[in-house]
């Protein structure tokens, strides 16, 4: 007999009377990892290719997407980025960061213990 095991990891240990942990999850729409082409090219398909994002019949936009818009706005888009891009990296990445280790530490200026964490969505 074959024990199957379960590919979520299990919850953490609690005890009744342990302190409630709580946590906020920061989210942000997301950024390529580089301006460079490739980067921008695997950004923009992830977050393109979402069929949430564009609400054209999948094939036809499929062939768009990937016919069309991947073979020539990532150039472009990068270019973009590029002129705005910091030293540290892309801009919303640092500043959503940033912006959640304030939050935690107002929150705790406030007595809250509370843990947060930022996530982008796409890239």
């Amino acid at each position: 007999m074959t024990l199957l095991t379960s590919p979520f990891a299990k919850e953490p240990p609690f005890q009744h009377g342990q302190t409630p942990r709580t946590a906020v999850l920061y989210c942000n729409l997301g950024t390529p990892d580089s301006p460079g082409t490739p980067d921008v090219r695997r950004f923009l398909s992830e977050f393109l290719g979402d069929p949430r994002v564009v609400e054209v019949p999948r094939l036809l936009w499929l062939l768009i997407l990937h016919g069309i818009i991947l073979r020539f706005r990532p150039a472009k888009s990068g270019a973009k980025y590029a002129s705005i891009w910091l030293p540290e990296g892309s801009p919303l990445k640092i500043w959503t960061e940033k912006q959640a280790k304030m939050l935690q530490g107002w929150l705790a200026q406030r007595g809250h213990d509370v843990q947060v964490r930022y996530a982008m969505r796409y890239g």
